[in-house]
Parts: C-alpha cells; structure tokens; sequence
C-alpha cells in the first residue's frame, strides 16, 4: 500500500524518476526499520515518529524528508512528534523581546497560528507579516514602557503619523489584531487602537512611476516562467497578489484573450498571453496530471487542489527585490497619467476603490503639472 501510494503521488506532482527512485528508497528504510527498538518491520501498520525517519534519513544522501514523510503521512504511517517550526520560530522570536511584552505578544502570536472560538487560523505568511509590522515598534516603546497595558494611544498615534500608504495600513491592522488580542484576554485594561481609523489603503503620496532601472531590475530578476506570468498580470492588469493565487484555468480564455481577475473581466493583452502560455507549457511539463486548477501552481499544491501560499509569491519575487506593489502602483499610475486623472476610469478599468482612485488621481494631477513649471524655468 505504501509503495503503490509512492508511485501515485510522484505520478500527480510530476516526480523525476530519480525522485521516485529515493523516495522508495527512503520507505523501504522506514519499513525496515523496528518499531520501538524491538526486531521486526512495520508492515503490521505500525506508525513511524517524524523524529525517528530523521534520523534514519539523515544518514542516506539524496533522499528527500518531506517528500517521504508526505507518503507515510497520506497512507496513516506518520505520527508528528516534533515540535512544529512555526512555534518554534514564535518561541525564538518572543525571546528577545522585552519581558514586559514576551507573553502577550507570544500568546497573540500562539492564537493566530492556531486560532479560537472567535478566529480561524492564519497562514504563517501573516504571522511573519503582522509581527514584523509589530515588532520595532514594541522594543521602541519598551524604552519608555514597562509592559503592554501601559501603550497610550498617543503613543500608537505617533508610530502611525509618519506611515502613508500600505505601510500604514499593514502596521495598523498588525497593532490592531495584537491589541484587540490582549484586551479580550483581559491582558490589558483599555486598547489603544479602538478609536483610531486609518480608512483605505491608498497609494503613498510620494508615489512616482518607477525609473527605467527599477523596470530593467525586475525584468533581469523575472526569469523563470512562474516570476515572469506573475509580473505580467501585476504590470498589465494591476492584479493583486491575493486574485493571482487564487486565478483558476476557468479564470482564463486564451483563445478568446479573456481573463477575469478576482471576478473583474478584462482583455488579455498580447504580453500577458504569451507569459500564460509560457507558464501553462512549463506546468504541464512539471505536472501533467496535477488535479490543482488554479493557475499557479507548487510542488506543495500539485497534489491537491488549495492555491499557492502568499509565501510562494514572497519566495519567487519579493525576497528577490521585487515590490509587487511597487509595480502595480507604477501600472495605475502610468494610467492615471495616460487619462488625464481620471478617477473614474481608474476605477473602472482596475477595479479600485473610489478613495484609492481618487488617490490616484490626485498623484497623477500633481505630476502632470509639473513638467510645465519645469519648461517654464529653463526658458
């Protein structure tokens, strides 16, 4: 049954031979391997520890844990005991903090990850991301402040002030969850987030288009067929990364140019096209039989049905240097331009929000005026 499950699953994710190959390999070690220390196999069914095949497979070259683990997992023969990386990775990183601060943000950390009766759990993207967001500001306040409970909103107010844009929005939402947190747990008396509103996330206001070496660093860093699509929905369509991982093959008509972005319709142009077909081409070479319909698509996915994490875009692009919102705010800008500010095409065209287009718009106006003053002083 296992080995039958092996060669199932390399079929689905487009496993080489040579994968294959270590795979069974890597099994056949689990298998053998006594269960408890005592003589005998495993082929009465009984589980292996996650701690045991490592160090079974820690001593074999080439054979990949995951990969292993993934068919003793599906088949029932995989028991976890080790401790998961993401508490780990909240573990370290509640070490450094201020002890006045450690367990709150550590127990508002340990409920995103796992979540509640009021909340589901989130993607470690997120955690990663709100903690990022929250953590200089905590050890800022940590100089002056002795523990949570004691952050004014004077104090929170000040660290918003300076942020425009996505900055302010991603730290505000960061501080608001860790707040809101602690005083439904009762760690704190009053939250110092409840009574501010940032509105919509609009684009900064120092926003200008992107220089001909920022469009030539992401066109060298873009090479893979994956990176390459990506960049064109976000650099043709202004699409975001969460209608990216979650386009479906029904989003798109190739043969008609179609492709509908977090339910928007639009016309596929020529460029983003051909960068869809490039991609589709390598995913079928990769994993022809996958049952995944979304668009993009990862080893991890291949053999399910869920979409790419925010962390697959991170890892492909943004760890890379590449801002996805630099770009798509350089897209809608050069529109704005194009139209003489125009809000409502804006809004039309993107799908954005009529704050955002107005936003827009008002960026757009103000550098469209420039170039005039500039003529005026060289005459």
């Amino acid at each position: 049954m296992v080995f039958e499950r092996a060669f199932q699953t390399a079929e689905t994710a487009g496993w080489s031979a040579l994968s294959l190959q270590r795979v069974l390999a890597g099994l056949q070690l689990a298998i053998d391997s006594p269960p408890d220390s005592r003589s005998g196999s495993r082929l009465g069914g009984q589980p292996i520890l996650v701690s045991e095949l490592r160090l079974l497979l820690g001593v074999t070259r080439g054979v990949r844990l995951e990969r292993v683990a993934q068919v003793l997992r599906e088949v029932g023969l995989l028991v976890d005991d080790v401790v998961p990386t993401m508490r780990s990775w909240i573990e370290d990183r509640c070490q450094v903090l201020p002890v006045g601060f450690q367990g709150e943000v550590r127990a508002w950390l340990l409920v995103l990850l796992d979540g509640d009766a009021r909340s589901r759990p989130r993607s470690a993207s997120t955690i990663y991301g709100y903690f990022g967001r929250a953590r200089p500001h905590l050890l800022a306040w940590s100089a002056t402040r002795g523990q949570l409970r004691e952050v004014t909103v004077d104090d929170v107010r000040a660290v918003l002030d300076p942020l425009r844009g996505h900055h302010l929005a991603g730290t505000f939402v960061a501080l608001r969850s860790l707040f809101g947190f602690a005083r439904r747990r009762r760690l704190i008396f009053t939250d110092p987030t409840r009574r501010l509103h940032v509105g919509h996330a609009a684009p900064a206001r120092a926003l200008l288009p992107m220089t001909d070496a920022q469009i030539a660093a992401v066109a060298d860093t873009a090479v893979t067929p994956a990176q390459r699509v990506v960049v064109a929905l976000v650099a043709v369509h202004a699409a975001r990364a969460t209608a990216i991982r979650e386009l479906t093959l029904d989003d798109i008509d190739l043969a008609g140019r179609r492709i509908s972005l977090a339910g928007h319709p639009q016309r596929l142009g020529e460029f983003v096209h051909a960068a869809l077909i490039g991609w589709l081409q390598h995913r079928q070479t990769l994993w022809p039989h996958t049952p995944n319909r979304h668009v993009l698509v990862s080893a991890v996915t291949a053999t399910g049905t869920a979409p790419v994490s925010d962390y697959y875009l991170s890892w492909h692009l943004l760890l890379r240097g590449v801002q996805l919102e630099q770009i798509r705010g350089d897209r809608v800008l050069h529109e704005a331009l194009a139209v003489r500010a125009d809000p409502l095409h804006l809004a039309a065209v993107f799908n954005l929000s009529t704050a955002t287009a107005i936003a827009y718009a008002a960026i757009a106006r103000t550098l469209l005026e420039r170039p005039v003053e500039s003529s005026s002083i060289e005459q």
